[in-house]
């Protein structure tokens, strides 16, 4: 077995560790130290990086809300990570918006933008990237016998250097644009940045 450790130095490796330029951010950083800012919820989409605990968040919240989960990567995938049918996934994700009461964890921004308009809250799980990959690494050891619910039939999280790349690369490619979507949403949204903040959230839901 690897160690944790050493299996982040052999992804950082892969990545290459290419500095990011500082931006501006169009949503700060969202306060969660008053109760009163994390209302109950009933419709809430969680987005981030590979790693930044988006399924983890989404059961931690069922389990204080009862909301049902619904995790983007088992629609859109399918054995061996082949695309499912994009026209059948947006379908299916479409009725679980139309919904009243619903988690949705997961990206895929470009397939749909409409539970952002639907959703009451916002999660953007906004870790740094070594948070993300260690997490990977931890994941890999504890997970490769076990059967989660966040994968679809048939995949198996790996260190693929694809993945890799992109995980390294968030916050310079994918993150200008998840913060341009964040600015134009109408619901409440959350911009948790460490694993403190995300307890926190979870400790004062209702």
């Amino acid at each position: 077995m690897v160690p944790a450790a050493e299996t982040i130095k052999l992804i950082e490796r892969t990545a290459g560790r290419i500095p990011t330029t500082p931006r501006r951010c169009m949503v700060h950083r969202i306060s969660i130290r008053c109760r009163s800012n994390v209302r109950a919820v009933q419709r809430v989409a969680i987005i981030g990086p590979g790693g930044s605990g988006k399924s983890e968040l989404a059961r931690q919240i069922a389990a204080r809300t009862g909301l049902p989960v619904t995790h983007l990567d088992v629609l859109f995938w399918r054995e061996g990570w082949t695309p499912a049918p994009t026209e059948e996934a947006t379908a299916k994700l479409a009725a679980v918006v139309a919904g009243e009461r619903w988690i949705v964890d997961g990206n895929f921004l470009a397939e749909d933008a409409h539970r952002f308009a639907r959703a009451d809250t916002v999660i953007f799980l906004d870790l740094p990237r070594r948070t993300c990959l260690w997490r990977i690494a931890k994941r890999l050891v504890r997970d490769r016998r076990r059967v989660r619910a966040d994968l679809p039939d048939g995949c198996r999280e790996s260190l693929d250097p694809d993945g890799i790349r992109w995980i390294w690369h968030y916050h310079r490619r994918d993150r200008p644009q998840v913060l341009r979507l964040l600015a134009t949403v109408d619901g409440t949204v959350h911009r948790l940045t460490t694993r403190a903040d995300v307890q926190r959230f979870v400790a004062m839901l209702r």
